[in-house]
């Protein structure tokens, strides 16, 4: 029998900040300026701040069930930056720092977590679907709107988020088969932050890596180290060259959940205080800032400016959502394209009676 023709099964693995500031000056992205890392700098302090202030409102009774990014904003804000501005995001139920850094409104990041849907309607002005919270059900509409762009050819990649517990899920093998069937310009980026609930990386899979997982959909698989911003911008600028040729890629993002998976889990039930010091060791936030400081592109001065101006701007915010007031007709108008009849006899049944009146 004939063998069958030969396929590199290797996976590349990119770091270039380690956790003490230090550059590979090879890999360092040629179109990478110091006050843009500086930004990214800005915007995962901006992520982290506003995870906070999300975890005391749920913890007040303020906000709902919330997933926090703790440990994952490098993997975040190195997508972001490394998308182009038409590109679409399809998120799953952590990705605030994405959006944040895309130009989420965050009267509406905050009305979204207050529990009402019309949070959700402004993300699509950034090109984002809108939070999907059951795993991994996003990535086959994340295929479907890349054959869209293939179809209209409208040059746009879009890159759809899953978790290390979502790629066990059947959607996923779906999605990237489908994308690498048809040559659709999808990036999927896998946000490996090492637990799925209280499920390890260790118990998801026997693969050795999760960027593998791609290579047998054909399609470009990489894995880089999810708390260097630099690595993540370099993975996302290259992963989006070949969308935009009809390649499709999968990123794995190499990262770390330092906080609970959501506001309802207590990590400490399953996981050592030992493996998390070991993490809080690689903190994104803290290298990129040694890098900075290195340089003599920031210093606490800086710090405490933006510090200041993003707690004000998050209060702010957050007033604005507290002050939202939801109409009720809203759960009659997002979920059909047209009311089924019953569900309209509803509604004028509720407007005749002055029901939400």
């Amino acid at each position: 029998m004939p063998l069958l023709d030969a396929f590199d099964c290797s996976i590349k693995y990119t770091q270039v900040i380690d956790e003490n500031g230090k550059v590979d000056a090879a890999l360092f992205p040629k179109d990478l300026d110091d006050e843009t890392v500086k930004q990214m700098y800005i915007y995962m302090c901006f992520a982290r701040a506003l995870d906070a202030k999300t975890l005391s409102l749920q913890r007040q009774g303020r906000a709902a069930t919330f997933a926090p990014l703790l440990g994952e904003e490098a993997t975040q804000i190195g997508v972001a930056f490394g998308m182009a501005k038409g590109d679409i995001l399809v998120p799953s139920f952590r990705q605030h720092g994405i959006l944040l850094a895309r130009g989420m409104r965050l009267d509406s990041y905050f009305i979204y977590w207050r529990g009402f849907e019309e949070g959700n309607d402004t993300l699509k002005d950034i090109g984002s679907f809108p939070i999907a919270v059951p795993v991994g059900t996003q990535m086959p509409h994340g295929a479907g709107a890349a054959f869209a762009q293939k179809y209209l050819n409208t040059g746009k990649a879009v890159f759809a988020f899953v978790g290390d517990g979502g790629t066990s899920e059947g959607d996923f093998y779906e999605a990237i088969n489908f994308a690498g069937a048809f040559g659709l310009p999808l990036v999927s980026v896998v946000e490996n932050n090492q637990w799925a609930i209280s499920l390890p990386r260790s118990k998801q899979t026997a693969a050795k890596t999760l960027a593998q997982k791609g290579i047998a959909a054909g399609i470009n698989s990489v894995q880089v180290d999810g708390n260097d911003v630099v690595a993540v911008y370099k993975a996302t600028k290259e992963a989006a060259a070949l969308a935009r040729e009809g390649k499709p890629s999968l990123i794995e993002c190499v990262t770390y959940r330092i906080s609970m998976h959501t506001t309802s889990d207590d990590p400490t039930k399953y996981r050592s205080d030992a493996e998390v010091e070991a993490w809080k060791a690689k903190d994104p936030i803290s290298r990129i800032r040694k890098y900075l400081e290195g340089k003599s592109l920031w210093n606490d001065s800086m710090e405490k400016e933006m510090a200041d101006k993003q707690s004000s701007e998050i209060d702010e915010a957050v007033a604005k959502a507290e002050a939202f007031k939801p109409d009720p007709k809203s759960m009659f108008e997002s979920v059909y394209s047209f009311l089924p009849q019953t569900l309209k006899e509803e509604e004028d049944s509720a407007l005749a009676s002055g029901f939400w009146m």
